[in-house]
């Protein structure tokens, strides 16, 4: 008979045993189907492929792949728990369990919330299936124990050694006998009764404490050495007496020629019964730092948040005339990260987030070509023509579900090699789900708190406590601060109210517009040859000026610089003087200076009055004098002049060497197509083919929704009822049913003549069935119709009529009675 397996009792734990089931697939085959719905929801690799029936299920959970996952999820209690059940009795009763994490009842001292705790972890532990039974007979699933149980090769996490009977198991009988006769025991006829004897001894408290009442004082010190781990300890040959004190009496065992151990019974005597030295049932509080008015954190952040998008423009943009090239490996060489972090004024570090960013939002990609180079791609021309706060919108919701992690930009990998930004190897699938959980817990706090990084740390080190995970979990939730608040998402370490708009899946956008500056239209033309920029300015006004001046500083008003070479860019992009003239004097509020317009005119004059094409490339003049002082200038050696005619000279270098040779000699050459034009270049002019953002990498199988788990739920019961039915006992001529579980196997015939006597007397029969694909399974039909090789019936295990082909049919069995 089965029955709901209880939940434990935070008193006393006490349950009936009657109808305590007997393996982990009757536990879950009396769980309801919400119940099973939610273990197949925490574990989802449960579901691929979906079980076939609840056997299978529990088999699959018991499998180590799925048992480590399933511990890696668990919080520190919890593991706890399971960590103290794994060296507990198997089956462990509650009040064993109990006074293994909280002391014995009526002790001294507080319990630090463990006894309120525990039926919460263990509701926990049930409800992924790493424990099963009653309160009376808790069982950890055997793979968990394996992996959690104290061995030599693998210390236990509570420091504790093996048992008596473990550590004895290789020693002879004669040995063991001298073991119990030292400590006061009388022989015994057998080594295991000799084991029992002394566990006997070990495990009861005041025969132990007289044993351990006569030990020398040194026994003491060398006990507390090893009382809470590790349980090893190395001895010479000739060991010191104290130790030979305790050897003698089994207090300490030989693990081998040199080593002791401590029997597990002996260290939790003097624990005092906790299989842990500290245990942890409650989450560490996430305290506040500091408090700030919530306005000012929406300020700060929203600035932050200004600069995150003229960062991430302006990178984009310098990428796009001759961006750098992939490495052979993938990722961006160290040079081209030095180069552009000395572009964007920042370090290499904040370099390599704001390059992984614009890379996840899709605004960055390699262009495919033979030399292949990173490029802006066509997304980022739709991204500039999106008002601010949208564009910004567009950056957070890329960066909060990213796997890419650039923190890891510059470190090495298992086999040594440095991990290049942009690289193949920089994807950690547990990125998303840390950088959510602290922006969760930062949005627990009081609105304008920002949180204290030591107990922020210590919270999700609490939640996930597996070593070897908890690490990288901690540098991502460093980089996660950092990054939060360089985006904006945070100010001034608090959640803003757009970022939390963002955590619950709401538009950002409409939070965030009225706290940007109005673009502006206009800037202040100085005598110095700078503009100010009073704040962002609008999008043709902000394209034109970056061509004709370079940026010189950046803040709440950009300052640009007019110089020679920016005013000639200017008018390389097609532009005249009078268009500059009229451009500066449309936009600027202060009139244009003198010197500012002297500068324009003399570039203008000397725009274009040499003219280069491809030869290789000429040099082409009406000036023949500029002509001559140009060959005679010994810095136009490595060109490779020489003269063709009064006006032309040939070239050995490219056309694109040749104007930057005769720009740093001091002329303005212009470029001149090959009907003698001059050739206008575009600031914009390279992208690469439609490209897709990156695909964040899943932390496993992803999160079923309820249609696929109802449609599992009601699969593994049909495949249940099936392996579960109950079939008539074979009559002497007939073929053996089989054994219950197992396909039945009849001959054709047999099928053929079973099934049209149920269609005849509306009976239901017991099939096995092989489809197409070569899966077998069991069904419970009804047939109605037999006809041209086929069996139509109502399926019982899927719950709706269905058609067989008979020659797949492995077999079929009628019900008993009692099933029909």
């Amino acid at each position: 008979m089965e029955a709901t397996v209880p939940e434990p009792s935070s008193a006393t734990g006490s349950a009936t045993t009657s109808s305590a089931p007997r393996s982990l697939a009757e536990a879950l085959r009396t769980r309801d189907d919400a119940a099973l719905a939610a273990l197949l929801h925490a574990r989802p690799d449960l579901l691929n492929p979906v079980p076939g029936d609840v056997t299978q299920l529990a088999t699959r959970a018991g499998t180590r792949a799925s048992v480590v996952r399933a511990l890696d999820r668990l919080d520190r209690f919890a593991l706890q728990t399971a960590e103290a059940l794994a060296v507990a009795p198997d089956p462990c009763p509650y009040p064993v369990l109990e006074s293994l994490l909280a002391g014995e009842q009526g002790t001294t001292g507080e319990d630090n919330g463990a006894r309120a705790e525990l039926p919460r972890a263990l509701t926990t532990l049930r409800d992924q299936a790493l424990v099963w039974g009653d309160d009376a007979r808790l069982r950890l699933v055997r793979t968990a124990r394996e992996l959690l149980a104290p061995s030599a090769a693998r210390p236990s996490p509570t420091g504790l050694g093996p048992t008596v009977a473990e550590a004895t198991a290789g020693m002879s009988p004669t040995r063991i006998q001298e073991i119990v006769a030292a400590a006061g025991l009388p022989a015994t006829h057998d080594p295991v009764s000799a084991v029992a004897a002394l566990s006997s001894l070990f495990t009861d408290p005041e025969r132990m404490s007289a044993l351990l009442d006569e030990a020398p004082a040194e026994a003491h010190q060398v006990l507390g050495r090893l009382v809470w781990g590790p349980p090893y300890g190395e001895v010479t040959p000739n060991p010191t007496p104290p130790v030979r004190w305790l050897r003698d009496r089994g207090l300490l065992l030989p693990a081998s020629a040199r080593t002791v151990v401590l029997p597990r019974e002996v260290a939790l005597h003097l624990r005092g019964g906790l299989a842990h030295r500290l245990t942890e049932p409650l989450p560490p509080q996430v305290t506040a730092h500091r408090e700030h008015r919530p306005q000012l954190v929406d300020a700060n952040a929203a600035g932050q948040a200004l600069a995150a998008l003229s960062t991430v423009e302006e990178l984009v943009k310098s990428w796009e005339h001759t961006g750098p090239p992939v490495l052979r490996a993938g990722g961006l060489s160290v040079r081209d990260l030095k180069r552009t972090a000395a572009t964007l004024d920042a370090t290499e570090r904040t370099t390599a987030f704001w390059i992984e960013l614009a890379y996840a939002a899709g605004l960055l990609a390699s262009d495919g070509e033979a030399d292949e180079r990173y490029a802006p791609t066509p997304a980022f021309d739709t991204w500039l023509e999106l008002p601010p706060a949208q564009r910004w919108s567009a950056l957070a919701a890329a960066w909060l579900p990213a796997t890419r992690t650039a923190g890891l930009a510059g470190e090495q990998d298992a086999k040594g090699r440095t991990l290049s930004v942009l690289g193949p190897d920089l994807d950690r699938s547990a990125a998303p789900e840390v950088r959510r959980r602290v922006l969760e817990l930062l949005a627990a706090l009081p609105e304008g708190s920002s949180a204290d990084p030591g107990t922020l740390l210590g919270r999700l080190a609490w939640e996930r406590p597996v070593r070897g995970t908890s690490t990288l979990r901690a540098q991502l939730a460093q980089w996660t601060l950092t990054e939060a608040e360089a985006l904006g998402v945070t100010g001034r370490g608090a959640l803003s109210a757009f970022g939390r708009a963002l955590l619950e899946h709401r538009d950002p956008a409409p939070l965030l517009a009225p706290l940007f500056p109005e673009p502006v239209d206009h800037v202040l033309l100085q005598a110095d040859l700078t503009a100010v920029a009073p704040g962002p300015l609008r999008r043709p006004l902000g394209d034109v000026l970056a061509v004709l001046a370079d940026v010189e500083s950046k803040g709440g008003a950009t300052v640009y610089r007019f110089t020679p070479g920016s005013v000639r860019r200017a008018l390389d992009s097609g532009r005249t003087a009078s268009d500059l003239h009229a451009f500066l004097a449309e936009h600027s509020i202060t009139p244009v200076p003198q010197p500012l317009a002297y500068l324009i005119d003399d570039v203008a004059r000397r725009h274009g009055h040499l003219r280069v094409g491809a030869a290789a490339s000429y040099v082409r003049c009406d000036d023949d004098g500029m002509l001559n002082e140009i060959l005679v200038d010994k810095r136009s050696a490595p060109l490779g002049l020489r003269r063709l005619a009064p006006t032309v000279l040939a070239a050995q270098a490219e056309p694109t060497a040749l104007l930057d040779g005769l720009r740093a000699m001091g002329y303005a050459p212009a470029a001149e197509s090959s009907t003698g034009d001059v050739l206008v270049t575009r600031a914009d002019a390279h992208r690469t083919p439609v490209r897709s953002a990156p695909v964040p990498v899943p932390d496993g199988p992803p999160v079923p929704d309820a249609t696929l788990l109802g449609a599992a739920v009601r699969a593994i019961r049909a495949g249940d009822l099936a392996a579960t039915a109950v079939r008539k006992e074979p009559g002497p001529a007939s073929s053996p049913a089989g054994v219950p579980g197992e396909l039945p196997r009849t001959s054709p015939a047999e099928t053929l003549a079973t099934v049209q006597a149920a269609a005849l007397t509306g009976s239901a029969v017991w099939i096995g069935y092989v489809n197409a694909e070569g899966a077998a399974s069991q069904r419970v039909i009804a047939p109605v119709r037999v006809e041209g090789g086929f069996v139509t019936g109502y399926d019982h295990t899927a719950d709706e009529v269905r058609t067989y082909a008979l020659h797949r049919i492995t077999g079929v069995a009628e019900l008993a009675d009692e099933h029909l």
